[in-house]
C-alpha cells in the first residue's frame, strides 16, 4: 500500500479518484505543528534552535498517519507546490521520523499544479526529494516573523499602552496606508479652471473641444488660475471665428493582460466582483481543490498562489484552439503570447493562474458552482483565453481648431476622440482600474481642415487638484507587490490582520487608518526606522528568495538580521514614556491637534486658560489631555480630533440643554469607556442617570432631543402574554437589545430600541429562549480584555441567572444588578472576588495586583516577563508562501 499525504480533505477526496486501490490519500488538516505562542520558541543563541509544538487536533491526525505508514511500502509527500506546502510535507516527515513510523518504507515528494487525473498522474511518476533550500526559506521567515513579533510587541505594550502587536511585513503595510492619510490631511488643493466649447459642423453634428492655447502659446493645467481669467477668456472665444486646422488620425494597438497571479487576481476580483483578498483565496481554493461536475471530480484552475505570469506550453496550444473555435481566426495572432512578470522580487516556480481545461466554459460549469465561484471562474476563463487573443485596434484622432477671438487674437482649441475599429482581446476582458481617469473615447464626426465650425456654447469650469486617493484592499496589494513587500500567500492575511488588530478600517471598499494605527505608525517610524522601510523589507524579501534558491545559508541571514535588531530595541530600552508622546505629539500633530482657527494654537486647552494638550496614555490606551492635571481634567479621545475635535465629550461634559421634566442639566461626557450622556449630578452618593451613546453615532452631532431619547431608555414595549411580566428595549454599550424577564435579545439596528413593537419583540426572545436551551447559556454582553490579566470578559446569561466571566471564574450577579449596566471596574470586583473565595490562581494573582499601591522594582521585572510571555495570539504574523 502506498500513502499520500495532502494539506485538504477536499484535495485528498478528488485525488482518491485518480489512483487505485494501491493508493490510500489522507489529509495533514494544514500544518501539523507551528512555533508555540509563548517566549523561548525560538532560540537566538543556540544559532535559532526552533521548538515546535503539536496541538491535540493535529497529534489525532499525525497518529493516524502514522498507523497508515507503518508496514506500508511507500510514502509518497503530495502538498501544495510552493514554500509552505514544502513546509508541510516536512512537518510531518520530521513527526514521523519521530514516532520511528517510516522503517523500511521509501519517501518520494511530489508536486502538481493543477489536480486533474493527467497532472497527478504525472507528478506520481515524477518524484523528487524534500527542497531543503525551500525548507530553509520557510523556516527563515517563520522565525523572522516570530522574533519580530514577539520581541518588537512587548515594547509597544510598554511604551504605547493599547498597542496590539507589530509585524515584519504587517507594520511596513500599515505605514503605506498611514503615510498616505498624512498626504491627504496635508494636501492643498489648488483652484484651476478649464473653458469647453460645444461645436457644430455645417450638417449639425455637435462635439465638444478645450481651450488648449491662448495668443499663440499654449496653455498649462493651471493657465487660467481664476474666474475673473475664465471669464476674459470666454468673453473672447464668443463671437470668434473658429475654423478646422490640422486634423491627425493615429493608428495604435493595445495588447492584453497577462494571465492571473495572485496578487492580479485578488486586484480584479475586488474591482469586478467586490470580493476580499480573504474572499477571493477561500474560493480559489476551492476551484484548486476539485469540484464534481457530472460524477467527475476536478480541479477547475491550477495552483493560486503564484507570481509566475507564464503558462504550460499545451494550455496556450489549447487557448489558442479555443480561440480558434470560438471568434475565428481574426481574433487569433499569427504566434503565441509569452509573458514575463514585473513585479519586484517575484518567484516564477509554478504557472500562472489558469483554467485546467479551457474548454470548459463558464456557462457549462455555473450549475455546478456556487454564484461567486461561477464569476471568479469565468473570470479567470476570460482572462487566460484574452491573454493568447489578438491585439486591439484603435484609431485615435486630434483636431487642433484655430479661433480668430473676439478681441483679435488667436486661440487654439482641441478635441480628442478614439475609435475601436477592432476589438481583439477586449472581445473577451478589459481589466478594470481604480484610481485613474478613462480614456476619452469619444466619437468625432468627420471633419477636415478649413471647415467652418459653429461655436453653440463656451463653458468655463472651476476645478481644483485632488489628494492621492486612499488605497482600497486591492491597490495597497498591487503597491506591495511594486515594492517587493510580502509575497502572493501573504496579501490576504495582512489584510485581514490590519483589521482584526483594529489598525484600519474598511469603508466603501477604501482604506482608513485608525487612531490605534498611526500610533503605532508613528512610534515605529520614530523608534525603528529602519525597520519599516519599504526598501528594507524587500530587500530582506529578496534575501529570503536567494535562501530558497540555494544561494545564502537561512542561519547566516537570520545573524545578521537579529544582530542589529536587537541593537535597536536595546537603545530605547531606558526611554522614558514621555520622551515617546514628544515625538508623537510631533509626527501627528496636524492630525491631533488640528488647526481650527486662525492665529490660535491648536494645542490650548479649551477648558483652563493655561493649559497645553498633549498625548497621554492609560491602561486603555491613548487619549488627549491637559498639561495642567488634577487641576484640569480635560479629556478627549483621538476619535474626536478634525471636525469633531471641540470639547464635545470632557470629563466635565459639555452642556446639550435642559431636561424638561426634572429640569436637570443634560451634558455630554467622556468616561475611559468612550462617551456618554448624562442627567445631572451626583447627589448624596446616588449615581446620575447615564445613557450610553450607540457606536456610529457622530459625537460632534449628539443634540438635547437626541440626548433625551437616548435617556429615555429602557423603553417599555408591552407586557409579554405569558407571564404578564414587562417587555423592555434598551441600547448597551455593545449594542441594542430587548429584554423580557432574564432573557435578552439583540437587535439588529441601533434605532430599533426606540420603533420595535411586541410581536417582533416576543418573537426575537423566543429565538433566544430557544438558541440558550441548545447552549445552556449565551453572551448579554462583551465587556473587552480583562485590564490586568489576560482574555475577555463577558456578561453571560445562564440557567440560574446572569454573570460575569473571566475565563474559567464565572462571578453571579447581584439580584439588583441589571445585567446591561454592568461596567467592566464592577465585573473586575466580583470576578476577583469570586477567585479569592475559590483559589483560582490566575484571577487571584490578578485580583492582588490591581489593589497593589507601589511599584516595586521586582514588580516592574515581573511585569516585563508577563508581557513577553503573554505575547502569543497578539503577534501573528502572516503566513509565508
Amino acid at each position: 500500500m502506498n500513502i499520500v499525504i495532502v494539506e485538504s480533505p477536499a484535495k485528498a477526496k478528488t485525488i482518491n479518484k485518480y489512483l487505485g486501490s494501491d493508493y490510500q490519500v489522507l489529509a495533514s488538516y494544514g500544518h501539523v505543528r507551528d512555533l508555540p505562542s509563548k517566549d523561548g520558541s525560538v532560540l537566538p543563541d543556540n544559532d535559532f534552535e526552533m521548538h515546535w509544538d503539536v496541538d491535540p487536533k493535529s497529534q489525532k491526525r499525525l497518529n493516524e498517519i502514522a498507523r497508515a505508514v507503518k508496514g506500508a511500502d511507500k510514502l509518497i509527500l503530495a502538498t501544495d507546490p510552493d514554500r509552505e506546502g514544502e513546509a508541510i510535507s516536512w512537518h510531518v516527515l520530521q513527526v514521523l521520523d519521530g514516532k520511528k513510523a517510516l522503517k523500511g518504507v521509501d519517501v518520494e515528494r511530489v508536486v502538481f499544479n493543477a489536480v486533474t487525473k493527467e497532472a497527478v498522474r504525472d507528478a506520481i511518476a515524477h518524484p523528487r526529494k524534500i527542497d531543503e533550500p525551500l525548507v530553509d526559506a520557510y523556516l527563515a521567515r517563520r522565525a523572522l516573523d516570530y522574533l519580530v513579533g514577539f520581541t518588537l510587541s512587548p515594547v509597544l505594550w510598554r511604551k504605547l499602552p493599547g498597542s496590539r502587536s507589530a509585524g515584519r511585513v504587517q507594520s511596513v503595510a500599515l505605514r503605506l496606508v498611514c503615510d498616505r492619510e498624512m498626504e491627504i490631511e496635508a494636501f492643498k488643493p489648488q483652484e484651476y479652471w478649464s473653458i469647453t466649447t460645444e461645436l457644430a459642423t455645417t450638417q449639425g453634428e455637435t462635439f465638444k473641444a478645450r481651450l488648449a492655447a491662448a495668443d499663440g502659446k499654449k496653455l498649462d493645467k493651471f493657465d487660467i488660475p481664476d474666474e475673473e481669467t475664465a471669464t476674459k477668456l470666454k468673453a473672447a472665444l464668443e463671437g470668434g471665428r473658429f475654423t478646422v486646422g490640422q486634423v491627425e488620425k493615429k493608428p495604435t494597438k493595445r495588447n492584453p493582460y497577462p494571465p492571473f497571479t495572485t496578487s492580479t487576481l485578488q486586484q480584479e476580483a475586488s474591482r469586478k466582483l467586490g470580493l476580499s483578498p480573504r474572499e477571493t483565496m477561500q474560493i480559489a481554493q476551492r476551484l484548486y481543490e476539485g469540484v464534481e461536475i457530472g460524477g467527475e471530480t476536478e480541479g477547475l484552475i491550477t495552483y493560486m498562489r503564484t507570481d509566475g505570469v507564464q503558462i504550460a506550453p499545451e494550455a496556450i496550444s489549447a487557448s489558442r484552439r479555443q480561440l480558434q473555435k470560438l471568434f475565428g481566426e481574426r481574433y487569433l495572432p499569427s504566434s503565441p503570447r509569452m509573458y514575463q512578470t514585473k513585479a519586484k522580487n517575484a518567484q516564477e516556480a509554478h504557472e500562472a493562474i489558469r483554467p485546467t481545461d479551457v474548454f470548459k466554459q463558464p456557462d457549462h460549469v455555473a450549475k455546478y458552482l456556487q454564484a461567486d465561484a461561477a464569476k471568479l471562474y469565468k473570470l479567470i476563463w476570460q482572462r487566460t483565453l484574452a491573454s493568447q487573443a489578438a491585439s486591439a485596434e484603435i484609431e485615435r484622432t486630434t483636431v487642433d481648431i484655430d479661433v480668430e477671438g473676439s478681441d483679435g487674437k488667436t486661440y487654439g482649441v482641441r478635441a480628442t476622440g478614439q475609435v475601436i475599429c477592432f476589438d481583439g482581446f477586449l472581445k473577451l476582458y478589459d481589466e478594470g482600474r481604480d484610481d485613474q481617469e478613462s480614456e476619452d473615447s469619444a466619437v468625432l464626426p468627420p471633419l477636415a481642415e478649413k471647415d467652418q465650425l459653429d461655436a453653440r456654447e463656451i463653458v468655463p469650469e472651476q476645478h481644483f487638484t485632488q489628494p492621492p486617493p486612499r488605497y482600497s484592499e486591492a491597490t495597497l496589494i498591487k503597491k506591495m507587490e511594486e515594492l517587493g513587500i510580502g509575497r502572493p500567500s501573504t496579501y490576504a492575511a495582512t489584510m485581514n490582520v490590519l483589521r482584526d488588530r483594529e489598525y484600519v478600517r474598511l469603508d466603501k471598499k477604501r482604506l482608513y487608518p485608525e487612531d490605534k494605527g498611526r500610533l503605532v505608525t508613528a512610534f515605529l517610524k520614530s523608534f525603528f526606522e529602519r525597520y519599516v522601510e519599504y526598501d528594507f523589507t524587500a530587500d530582506l524579501e529578496e534575501k529570503l528568495d536567494r535562501i530558497s534558491a540555494g544561494d545564502l545559508a537561512w542561519r547566516e541571514v537570520l545573524r545578521d538580521f537579529w544582530r542589529d535588531f536587537t541593537g535597536a530595541v536595546e537603545e530605547i530600552g531606558d526611554l522614558r514614556i514621555a520622551e515617546v508622546l514628544d515625538a508623537l505629539n510631533e509626527i501627528l500633530g496636524p492630525h491631533i491637534f488640528p488647526q481650527t482657527e486662525p492665529g490660535k494654537d491648536p494645542r490650548a486647552c479649551p477648558a483652563c486658560d493655561d493649559g497645553r494638550l498633549s498625548l497621554k496614555v492609560g491602561r486603555f490606551g491613548a487619549f488627549i489631555g491637559c498639561s495642567n492635571y488634577p487641576d484640569c481634567r480635560f479629556t478627549r479621545q483621538l476619535a474626536e480630533t478634525g471636525d469633531k475635535g471641540d470639547a464635545a465629550a470632557s470629563a466635565d461634559g459639555k452642556v446639550l440643554g435642559t431636561d424638561p421634566e426634572t429640569g436637570m442639566e443634560i451634558t455630554l461626557r467622556d468616561g475611559r469607556f468612550g462617551p456618554y450622556i448624562q442627567l445631572g449630578e451626583a447627589k448624596d452618593g446616588e449615581k446620575p442617570k447615564r445613557a450610553s451613546i450607540p457606536k456610529g453615532d457622530d459625537i460632534s452631532a449628539i443634540d438635547l432631543e437626541r440626548a433625551l431619547a437616548l435617556l429615555s431608555l429602557p423603553r417599555e414595549i408591552g407586557l409579554h402574554p405569558e407571564s404578564g411580566e414587562p417587555i423592555t428595549a434598551g441600547y448597551g454599550r455593545y449594542g441594542p437589545f430587548v429584554r423580557h424577564q432574564k432573557t435578552y435579545a439583540n437587535l439588529s439596528n441601533p434605532e430599533e430600541v426606540f420603533t420595535v413593537g411586541a410581536n417582533r419583540a416576543i418573537s426575537l426572545l423566543a429565538e433566544k429562549e430557544a438558541s440558550r436551551a441548545k447552549r445552556g447559556g449565551s453572551v448579554i454582553k462583551e465587556l473587552g480584555d480583562h485590564p490586568e490579566l489576560k482574555g475577555p470578559v463577558q456578561v453571560m446569561s445562564g440557567r440560574y441567572g446572569p454573570y460575569v466571566k473571566h475565563g474559567k471564574v464565572n462571578a453571579t450577579l447581584p439580584k439588583d444588578k441589571e445585567p446591561e449596566s454592568i461596567t467592566m471596574e464592577e465585573a473586575v470586583e466580583l470576578i476577583a472576588a469570586r477567585a479569592e473565595k475559590t483559589g483560582k490562581g490566575g484571577a487571584k494573582k490578578g485580583a492582588k495586583k490591581s489593589t497593589a499601591k507601589k511599584a516595586t522594582s521586582k514588580k516592574s521585572t515581573s511585569k516585563k516577563s508577563a508581557a513577553k510571555k503573554n505575547g502569543s495570539k497578539e503577534t501573528v504574523e502572516e503566513t509565508a508562501d
